[in-house]
């Protein structure tokens, strides 16, 4: 039996992201395009030249990205909106995707449940032209490099579909779009190209058996070009659609065998003799090396349903969702980074789980893997404190001590439409060199807290000059929402180099919990009393909530991610009673990360709902009945779980609703949702200021769909990413629209 090694995709920043700097330097005029683009190809060319050298033989290519994959596919299919078909070249690549004065740039989402965004396809009711030429080319640079080994990566149609906002029906469109992947096909197979990958994350959602024919036809159509076809499938398993996948006119499916039940249909129904089987059998979405007393097993039962079929061993998914290589990771205690895999340690995993599987004497290396984590567990021992807090949880631990109508008359007294921010404040350079010169050991800690202390003087003068009602310090201590807990719980370990991207140019360095999460001492108080002793009006409290910071973070894999949750709700929740105690009559406890959370598949929806929203309950009950407690969601669709939103029992929550065309605020009417709405009335991941005209139409639209003592207004994200030059112009305007909306308000009550 033949065994190969592949890969699904690759890292696509740069390991000194190098990606982001060329991208924020062309966009400021400082770089050319040349130059932008000829930085993309140097880290292209780099991430195959370590996927050469570390022995794959199927190397996946053609994923790389100025911004985002998905707006690269849009591009080649001509998939312009009318509104961007004026700009050319990257001024409308990046107006697509950013957004310019007055043109609202594409919805962005989260990509399946990872913490990935893309840019959502508008797909309109016109002649397709498609230029795949920027494709090709990077393919013909890939053959040089890597010869045969080279397999290009091409997003499968029925996905595109999919995710897409459509204006023609399905079957329209895939009358349109499949003579064109049958060109591009044909055109790679011009080039010696003998396998292509064919990208199909969609097959695992749970109504896809209502794409059953769709998919049927596309590939029928696709299998006459004469070229093998590995359909690649990632994220969970097939469930019901396992059978009729088996029988596409395909060459190769891949499955992932670290999520869901791929392990328990390929045994039950088994697989085609006619097909090669891709097993996704190394984690592409965690950090953690692997266990090979746990995966060789996997892979010996694999082997035995498939008999003599080839088969061939990869990651899970793409390898874009983790950093590049541990091993940078010098300030890590050595136990800890010993069992860490980045991008780099899963290629050297797959070609050992290839070596061993195929008989090669590899028991050296596992008894080397054993020692490493035997190592770990004695630097890692287990926390009393929490686990018997975790056992005394009552009911009441999880309940405000009055229900939301009830406490809301006890709440601070505000004009209708309060007007507010989610909570950062541009990073300035400045603001970034004082935590680099405090990192260094350059200033004190009481040096550094004085100069945050002017950041924050001058953050709260401001908003009191806007007439701001209810103001935020502007977390100018905090590098990432999530980072800045971490690093004060114990559990938590940080990287130096561990960058992923978020979006566009947005990277972060997720934390990695891998011990019991317990608070040492209050994390935001200092700070919050900083800001309230300057000002008369109301300063909220700002937390991130449970479910984020282990979204955005790598979980533990040896307990459940409910008792992770559950044990940073506690932390949380003596955090939250700290900021009451020092004066705190707001308290936001941020939850963007509550639905990428959710299984792909419905049926595992309660489970997760269920601990995920008891984890914020927990965490803010303890607040008395006059505090009141925001929390903010963005870029996620609400309607399915609204139910379960109201359940958080926040009085207030702040959402994105500038790029959704008004969708997640018309779920939120529908859903009948009763409390308090702070209505995202500007799109924060643009550059382009809002006017207050359209500010004030984004309002009426709220006004349309909720009480007026029901709305709040706010920008729809946090403002850390943007100029000052671009906040306080922006911020004038929503306010402004907001006093209009008040004096149009009064003048319907008097009459």
């Amino acid at each position: 039996m033949q065994i190969q090694t592949a890969t699904l995709g690759y890292p696509r920043i740069g390991k000194n992201r190098e990606v982001k700097k060329a991208l924020e330097a062309f966009w400021s005029g400082n770089l050319e395009s040349k130059s932008l683009l000829k930085t993309v190809q140097q880290v292209e060319e780099s991430n195959w030249q370590t996927q050469l050298e570390a022995g794959i033989d199927k190397i996946g290519v053609g994923d790389t990205t100025l911004y985002d994959h998905i707006l690269d596919w849009l591009f080649r299919f001509g998939l312009i909106p009318e509104r961007f078909q004026q700009f050319s070249g990257l001024e409308r690549y990046f107006a697509m995707a950013r957004g310019k004065e007055g043109i609202p740039a594409l919805e962005m989402t989260k990509w399946f449940d990872t913490n990935y965004h893309y840019l959502v396809p508008e797909i309109p009711d016109q002649v397709l032209v498609a230029d795949w030429s920027d494709f090709i080319e990077r393919i013909t640079r890939a053959q040089k490099i890597l010869e045969k080994r080279a397999i290009p990566i091409v997003f499968g149609l029925c996905t595109l579909l999919r995710l897409s906002k459509l204006e023609m029906n399905i079957k329209k469109a895939i009358s349109q779009f499949t003579p064109l992947y049958i060109n591009l096909l044909t055109e790679l197979k011009s080039l010696g190209i003998t396998e292509v990958q064919i990208h199909e994350p969609a097959l695992v959602l749970g109504d896809v058996n209502n794409w059953k024919e769709y998919y049927q036809a596309v590939y029928k159509s696709l299998a006459l070009i004469g070229l093998d076809i590995h359909l690649v499938t990632y994220f969970d398993d097939l469930g019901e659609s396992y059978n009729w996948v088996m029988e596409l006119p395909v060459n190769a499916i891949s499955l992932d065998f670290t999520r869901g039940r791929n392990l328990e249909l390929i045994k039950t129904y088994g697989f085609p003799e006619d097909k090669h089987l891709g097993v996704g059998i190394v984690d592409a979405r965690n950090i953690w090396q692997i266990h090979p007393e746990e995966i060789i097993p996997k892979l010996e039962s694999i082997k035995e349903v498939i008999k003599n079929n080839e088969f061939t061993i990869q990651p899970s998914a793409s390898l874009q969702f983790v950093p590049y290589d541990a091993k940078r990771e010098k300030r890590l205690p050595l136990q800890l980074r010993n069992v860490l895999s980045f991008a780099e340690q899963k290629l050297q995993e797959v070609i050992f789980l290839a070596r061993t599987i195929t008989g090669e004497n590899t028991k050296l290396e596992q008894e080397s893997i054993k020692t490493s984590w035997s190592k770990f567990e004695e630097f890692n021992p287990v926390k009393q404190s929490v686990q018997e807090r975790l056992k005394t949880l009552k009911i009441d631990d999880f309940q405000r001590s009055l229900s939301y109508g009830l406490r809301l008359d006890s709440q601070i007294s505000l004009p209708l439409f309060p007007t507010t921010t989610i909570g950062s404040f541009p990073q300035t350079s400045e603001v970034r060199q004082l935590r680099m010169r405090y990192k260094r050991g350059e200033l004190n800690q009481s040096e550094y807290e004085a100069a945050i202390d002017v950041q924050i003087a001058e953050s709260i003068k401001l908003q009191e000059e806007l007439g701001l009602d209810v103001l935020v310090h502007g977390e100018f201590e905090r590098t990432d929402m999530v980072e800045f807990f971490g690093q004060q719980l114990s559990g938590f370990a940080f990287t130096e180099n561990g960058w992923v991207q978020s979006y566009g140019s947005r990277y972060v360095r997720p934390p990695i919990i891998y011990g019991d999460v317990v608070r040492t001492a209050p994390m935001t108080v200092r700070e919050f009393q900083v800001a309230q002793s300057l000002t008369e009006k109301p300063v909220k409290g700002m937390l991130t909530a449970p479910v984020t910071i282990l979204n955005w973070s790598y979980p533990r894999t040896d307990i459940s991610r409910s008792e992770q949750a559950f044990q940073i709700a506690l932390a949380l929740r003596d955090e939250v009673a700290d900021l009451e105690a020092a004066g705190a009559k707001v308290i936001q406890v941020d939850e963007p990360a509550l639905r990428e959370g959710l299984p792909l598949k419905v049926e595992r929806w309660n489970e997760y709902l269920s601990w995920a929203v008891d984890a914020f309950r927990l965490a803010t009950a303890v607040a008395q009945p006059q505090t009141q407690i925001h929390t903010h969601m963005c870029y996620c669709e609400f309607g399915d779980i609204i139910k379960d939103i109201e359940r958080l029992d926040a009085d207030v929550i702040s959402i994105e609703n500038s790029r959704s065309n008004n969708q997640t605020l018309r779920e939120i009417t529908e859903g009948g949702y009763s409390h308090q709405v702070g209505n995202g009335v500007y799109d924060i991941h643009s550059p382009v200021v809002p006017t207050t005209e359209q500010i004030l139409q984004q309002l009426r639209t709220g006004i349309a769909n909720l009480p007026i003592k029901q709305i709040w207004v706010n920008p729809d994200c946090g403002l850390k990413t943007r100029r000052w030059s671009e906040v306080i112009p922006a911020l004038k305007n929503m306010v402004e629209a907001t006093k209009v909306l008040r004096e149009e308000a009064n003048m319907t009550v008097k009459k």
